[in-house]
């Protein structure tokens, strides 16, 4: 993190708002540090898997190390499934990370990476760009006939894409959901936001995951939403959240070039509004 001396008040006089959860004071802190006036509104909270049995079934199956590769598509799924094991069953921690540290890993983005680095491991293959196609491309020159696939999901998205091409080549997918999504904010509180909106009252909004996005629309009609992040400069921590939005005809004014985390997303908005 910078000292506050190389922090540069560029943000001054400008109003963001975050609909971050998980991480929702670093980012404001981040912003407010430099000058911004931050709405926080956090969408959607994470829980961990109403029901941990499948999870920890899956844990154990991974574990016995008979699989050949597992596909890690967020940071925050690995350390759900650490989390769960450490709750119900912490005996079971050495072989999983053991199992862990033998099966080729395959990541989506910069987060699952960083949850394999705190570890001491690392990815084998990294996913060309941090997407379900990326991962796709990534894989596609390698044989998968026959190979035991363990995927990570989130949310209770099944990602009918990357477990159709996984079959079609071949390969038997194991999946697991270690955590679900859930509402945070009340629907008032995101009527209000989408208010503020759209009376030019917010500067800019930052999404950082799709759920948040899904919310907004979940709350109000699509023209609605759109009108109201029409009225402001909207920002995409990845391609995976730009996309969501293009999706919903949402223009994405800017988006970190190459590394997807709340400081680099930070440092756009600042570019931004320097000009």
């Amino acid at each position: 993190m910078s000292n506050d001396a190389s922090v540069s008040n560029a943000l001054a006089g400008r109003t963001i708002a975050i609909p971050e959860t998980r991480e929702l004071e670093v980012f404001a802190s981040m912003l407010e540090r430099r000058g911004a006036r931050v709405i926080r509104c956090p969408l959607v909270a994470i829980h961990d898997a109403p029901d941990p049995q499948p999870v920890l079934a899956w844990c154990r199956e991974f574990a016995r190390g008979e699989w050949h590769d597992l596909i890690l598509l967020t940071g925050e799924g690995l350390r759900r499934l650490l989390s769960c094991i450490d709750r119900n069953e912490p005996t079971l921690r050495e072989a999983f990370v053991a199992a862990l540290g033998r099966i080729r890993t395959i990541t989506r983005g910069p987060k699952p990476a960083k949850a394999l680095r705190e570890l001491g491991l690392k990815p084998d293959l990294a996913a060309e760009t941090p997407t379900t196609a990326g991962v796709i491309a990534s894989l596609k020159s390698h044989d998968l006939q026959g190979h035991r696939v363990g995927l990570q999901l989130y949310g209770t998205e099944p990602n009918r894409p990357l477990v159709e091409f996984l079959e079609t080549a071949g390969a038997t997918v194991m999946p697991v959901h270690p955590y679900v999504y859930a509402d945070k904010a009340e629907d008032d509180a995101v009527r209000a936001l989408l208010a503020d909106l759209q009376a030019g009252a917010i500067d800019a909004i930052a999404f950082t995951s799709t759920p948040q996005i899904a919310r907004l629309f979940a709350v109000a009609d699509e023209d609605t939403v759109k009108a109201a992040l029409g009225a402001t400069r909207v920002a995409a921590i990845g391609p995976v959240v730009a996309e969501s939005l293009a999706r919903h005809g949402v223009a994405v004014e800017l988006m970190p070039a190459d590394a997807f985390f709340l400081k680099p997303l930070t440092t756009a908005l600042e570019r931004l509004f320097q000009g």
